[in-house]
């Protein structure tokens, strides 16, 4: 609907996959949850990197807030090539502040320091992840993206984001587009040449 500040397909609350053919190689395998998509252009997370030798009592030990072992211990999501010192937590809808987007399906997305003292002191969210970075559209841009083929859209659901066995997201993300009697998605089966997504 022109004007109304979406495009006429958002992608938001869904997962961008990473097709097996995606010629960006800081993309290849990804799932990327959508957080806004509008005019503007759009912006996700990357859900199944994590940044290497990062845990998140790390980042709290930057900022002075003292952590519980276990929080401590969390790893802490490499959310896409932009903006890469930026901290945004991906949680659940059960945590709200004012400059809190909601996102459909019950996630939302954060970016302050208070987040992060409320997740140390047991009064955030049920289920988080820090993100350092994001992944980043221009308008138009992930539409071309989709014409050619380079990414795969599949339904967003909570227990994938938070799942923490980083390695079997990209499949357990492709089988939700099933295919076969096993109702795994063969990512070899996919051609290039498939059309629109």
């Amino acid at each position: 609907m022109p004007g109304s500040g979406s495009p006429a397909a958002s992608l938001v609350g869904r997962f961008l996959v990473a097709a097996p053919s995606m010629p960006d190689g800081q993309f290849k395998k990804s799932v990327v949850f959508i957080c806004k998509h509008d005019d503007d252009g759009a912006l996700g997370i990357i859900v199944n990197n994590k940044v290497e030798d990062l845990p998140l009592g790390q980042v709290y030990k930057q900022l002075g807030i003292e952590v519980p072992e276990q929080v401590a211990e969390r790893p802490v999501l490499f959310g896409g090539p932009v903006q890469t010192s930026r901290g945004l937590v991906l949680h659940s809808a059960d945590y709200m502040r004012e400059e809190t987007l909601l996102i459909e399906g019950g996630m939302a997305l954060t970016a302050s320091q208070e987040i992060l003292k409320d997740m140390a002191g047991g009064s955030g969210p049920k289920q988080a992840w820090l993100a350092l970075g994001h992944s980043g559209w221009a308008p138009g841009q992930l539409d071309r993206e989709m014409q050619d083929n380079a990414w795969l859209v599949v339904d967003g659901d909570a227990s994938l984001v938070f799942d923490a066995d980083f390695s079997a997201k990209w499949q357990r993300a492709l089988d939700r587009l099933g295919g076969g009697v096993t109702g795994r998605f063969d990512p070899a089966s996919f051609s290039h040449q498939t059309g629109r997504a």
